[in-house]
């Protein structure tokens, strides 16, 4: 796919699906704008890229009003406009029981799954208007299925995000596509915590416990859901908008 030319917001993208999806927009030839939650980690990844112009860093959390808004406009002005922004950042819910859930604890997962997304949209549309640019958020697949298992507030919010897409591809468009994301079980770092949980230490022996309900019997490595981004913001999805993509080798289906 070629990217050549294109203006890229990735937020959340220091490490884990962001920092891959960061890496094949660049390998595609886009320039790109990494965001962190600290300036120290969107530095850091700055330097790890070695990209040159290419690569430009705003950091900032996207659980805060403001920072959202900075980061896009930063970002938009930084480049000369926007072509495509993904909505990646994201946080882990509290892993309690609904009725042990804190109100803060509800808040900070709502904020930046699903109102961070919704400020960091609100702010890019004029750009993206522009550009006929498009749209690509990151869910998951606890926004189309329950877990019960303490994850009502992570499944709400991803959720949101999900309706979100469907809604905004009908206002939005024709100008801007607007897709989403939806992964299974990928070998990042808030995935490692559970594997390190459910194999009792053995990082790998938890992860085969959680890919025993997929087809493909085994996690997915961050640079296949990269991939599956770069389809959706690029031309050969040209007619693919209010599409829920999943990429969960097939647990889905299963259930």
């Amino acid at each position: 796919m070629d990217f050549a030319g294109k203006r890229v917001l990735v937020t959340g993208s220091t490490r884990g699906i962001g920092r891959a999806t960061v890496e094949a927009f660049l390998a595609a030839g886009a320039r790109v704008a990494v965001n962190g939650r600290t300036e120290q980690s969107t530095n850091s990844a700055l330097r790890e890229l070695a990209a040159g112009a290419r690569a430009v860093g705003f950091p900032g959390d996207i659980g805060v009003v403001e920072d959202c808004h900075r980061v896009v406009r930063m970002a938009a002005e930084a480049m000369g406009g926007l072509d495509v922004l993904v909505n990646n950042a994201g946080v882990g819910g509290s892993g309690k029981p609904i009725e042990r859930i804190t109100v803060d604890e509800w808040d900070r997962t709502m904020n930046v799954n699903l109102r961070g997304t919704f400020l960091c949209i609100q702010a890019a549309v004029p750009s993206l208007r522009q550009s006929r640019g498009n749209i690509v958020n990151v869910a998951s697949i606890s926004g189309i299925r329950g877990h019960g298992t303490g994850e009502s507030d992570y499944c709400a919010s991803k959720g949101g995000v999900v309706n979100l897409t469907r809604d905004l591809s009908l206002e939005l468009g024709p100008e801007i596509r607007v897709n989403c994301l939806c992964p299974g079980a990928i070998d990042t770092d808030m995935l490692r915590g559970r594997g390190d949980f459910l194999g009792k230490g053995d990082v790998a022996a938890g992860y085969k416990i959680l890919a025993e309900g997929n087809a493909l019997k085994r996690v997915a490595r961050p640079e296949e859901m990269a991939n599956a981004i770069l389809y959706l913001a690029s031309d050969m999805a040209s007619f693919v908008t209010g599409a829920i993509h999943v990429a969960d080798a097939g647990m889905v289906v299963k259930i």
